[in-house]
């Protein structure tokens, strides 16, 4: 069985489309989304950030940003950014209005509070699958550097997730524990590794309905 992946952030647009793009191209199933109520990418100061509607096209962010300040743009990386978005698929999406997307087996979240809003959005959600999904949280800074850091760890995590889904003999309830083992403790050695930092993660094991 070939396991259903989504990644997601607060706007759809570094943490989880990195992280889509690259489980993409490992030719994983995997979609993106976001957990905010608007999108927001930086502006010309912190104070003045530019914001769109989920659903609006990254062509049509980039268009915008380049009429505003191409070179402001490009030197801060959310053109290349939203181009390569724009390569992977259309548009941001809302995770709490992705109820026609259907199930997921494994929810990757790259902050807490995004990951908290996942669980809270399945648990109101009118139960009628009775899945088990797998939500992951790996916090991760919302900049280019560490959001390729952060796409490695999760597509790591997907491998080491799908093998243990091809145990036959896995008792289910023992696979938080098994994950935990194989992934969670040598992705916090690869993480300190790779950026001198420790990574923290949350794991969840809710029912989900579509």
């Amino acid at each position: 069985m070939k396991l259903r992946h989504a990644m997601v952030c607060a706007s759809n647009q570094n943490r989880s489309m990195e992280a889509h793009a690259l489980l993409q191209r490992e030719g994983l199933d995997v979609s993106s989304y976001g957990t905010g109520n608007q999108v927001k990418l930086p502006g010309p100061t912190i104070r003045d950030p530019n914001i769109y509607q989920f659903g609006t096209p990254y062509t049509a962010i980039i268009e915008d940003l380049k009429n505003k300040d191409p070179d402001l743009y490009k030197r801060n990386g959310l053109l290349p950014m939203l181009k390569r978005n724009a390569s992977v698929k259309d548009a941001p999406q809302r995770w709490q209005d992705n109820a026609g997307d259907g199930a997921f087996d494994v929810v990757l979240t790259f902050e807490e509070r995004v990951f908290d809003l996942v669980n809270e959005d399945l648990q109101n959600r009118e139960q009628t699958l009775f899945k088990t999904v797998l939500v992951v949280n790996l916090d991760v800074k919302d900049n280019h550097e560490e959001a390729a850091v952060g796409a490695k760890l999760a597509l790591d995590l997907c491998k080491k997730v799908k093998f243990l889904s091809l145990d036959p003999n896995l008792d289910p309830s023992r696979c938080l524990l098994e994950i935990f083992r194989m992934v969670f403790v040598p992705l916090t050695l690869l993480r300190k590794k790779m950026t001198n930092e420790r990574g923290f993660f949350f794991l969840s094991s809710p029912l989900q309905a579509r």
